[in-house]
């Protein structure tokens, strides 16, 4: 018998579902682990420029498990699932604002939590290069797939070694001068625009950098991808905010049924 943590809110991002490196298996594998009242889908869940190029060969029987679990959650929880469209589900834009059942399909959204605000943005519309210059964000898009599949042989090589997952577009993001420079000025563009909005914190996505913090007077959250870094946002019944990564999500799955294993074993002896 499975414990299911129960959470206030949870928020995923940049699944990139129709691509090679997207991670649905472990997506949809942690979904199904917990329950929550309201599910932010926080853009670039289907990846509509991926799908664009390959067509619909991409799309296969996990991607549809994983939309399956989302329906369930609405039918047997009561979950209410807002889908805030990203980059490249911008094919989206024409059905926006959508309202059906307990799904709601926006450009963005205000969340209140405890009395404060939180502006939820997927980001990509306070990203210069995805909204100015759309051709150099698709060639960058190439270059991050190419950088993808370097990862792959990379980590086949050190994991005969046994050596751990190493990532190398986080190692460039967190090294790299130019890309350190790209996420502080998003981070702080961000905060910007919420404080403007008369909000406390914002939750995005986008960059693929899970982040939890306070950015001058500003709660900034970011809910990081299911590429590479497989985090999500979590809120509890305190209101209180945390990135959780998939491993320590099961890894906590697996402790919290182990207890429940004892406590079950002790009253059948008991009895």
């Amino acid at each position: 018998m499975s414990i299911r943590p129960h959470y206030r809110t949870v928020v995923l991002s940049d699944i990139h579902l129709g691509t090679s490196h997207s991670k649905v298996n472990q997506v949809s594998d942690f979904l199904s682990s917990v329950d929550c009242d309201r599910l932010i889908l926080n853009g670039d869940i289907i990846d509509g420029w991926s799908l664009k190029k390959s067509g619909v060969r991409k799309w296969k029987p996990e991607h549809t498990r994983f939309f399956k679990i989302l329906m369930k959650m609405m039918e047997n929880f009561g979950t209410e699932i807002i889908y805030v469209r990203g980059n490249h589900d911008d094919f989206l834009d024409s059905l926006i604002p959508l309202q059906f059942a307990n799904l709601h399909l926006v450009k963005d959204y205000i969340l209140e939590s405890n009395g404060k605000h939180y502006f939820v943005t997927h980001g990509d519309v306070f990203d210069k290069i995805t909204s100015g210059m759309k051709w150099l964000a698709k060639l960058g898009d190439i270059g991050y797939t190419l950088l993808l599949e370097m990862n792959s042989f990379y980590n086949k090589y050190r994991l005969k070694r046994g050596k751990p997952y190493y990532s190398l577009s986080q190692a460039i993001k967190q090294k790299v001068k130019q890309a350190v420079n790209y996420i502080s000025d998003f981070e702080n563009v961000l905060v910007e625009f919420a404080r403007n909005r008369k909000c406390e914190g914002v939750i995005c996505g986008h960059i693929h950098h899970p982040e939890n913090r306070m950015v001058d007077g500003i709660h900034y959250l970011n809910s990081g991808d299911w590429v590479e870094t497989l985090s999500a946002l979590t809120e509890d019944e305190e209101g209180k905010w945390e990135v959780l990564f998939y491993t320590e999500a099961m890894k906590r799955k697996e402790a919290e049924n182990e207890e429940k294993d004892s406590v079950l074993s002790l009253i059948s002896v008991a009895s």
